[in-house]
């Protein structure tokens, strides 16, 4: 065999690596778009009929409430990436998305050296009760928190603003 008659064959393997390629490739279907949920709020999802179960992957990332209407309530209650799995009395899978859970868009995070505060800017920036920050300034926004809600219902409706 020559050199040139080498050539031919090398391309026509080639193109047939190409074509075998695309062809794959056209056959996956690309992953579907998370359900994205802000954490510490919920989002409507509405499912598929027949659902007999509902499996929530990690429970400390999303959590889910069931309700009239074919109607479910996906919670975050956790940073990161979870699964949601809809199945039928068979177990038959009739819905599977992935659930992640992110911070608010208007959060702004602080560090001080290893100390980290998170504050909700919409437009003047307030101390926020977030995941992950130092555990002084959890606490003490907790504690802040927790004092003027017991304040302001302690005062009763009608009664004007809690100061």
């Amino acid at each position: 065999m020559t050199c040139s008659s080498r050539r031919p064959r090398a391309a026509l393997a080639g193109l047939a690596l190409v074509l075998a390629c695309g062809t794959a490739a056209a056959e996956t279907t690309p992953p579907a778009d998370p359900l994205v949920v802000v954490l510490d709020q919920a989002r409507l999802v509405r499912m598929p009929e027949n659902v007999a179960t509902i499996v929530v992957g990690n429970p400390l990332i999303a959590d889910v409430s069931v309700q009239a209407g074919g109607l479910l309530v996906v919670t975050g209650k956790g940073y990161g990436v979870t699964n949601l799995i809809a199945l039928d009395r068979a177990g038959k899978v009739l819905m599977s998305e992935a659930v992640q859970v992110q911070g608010p868009p208007d959060t702004v995070v602080v560090y001080r050296g290893i100390r980290r505060e998170s504050y909700s800017c919409t437009p003047d920036c307030d101390r926020r009760i977030t995941l992950g920050d130092t555990p002084e300034f959890f606490t003490e926004t907790i504690t802040q928190t927790g004092m003027r809600n017991q304040r302001a219902q302690s005062r009763g409706p009608g009664s004007g603003p809690a100061q």
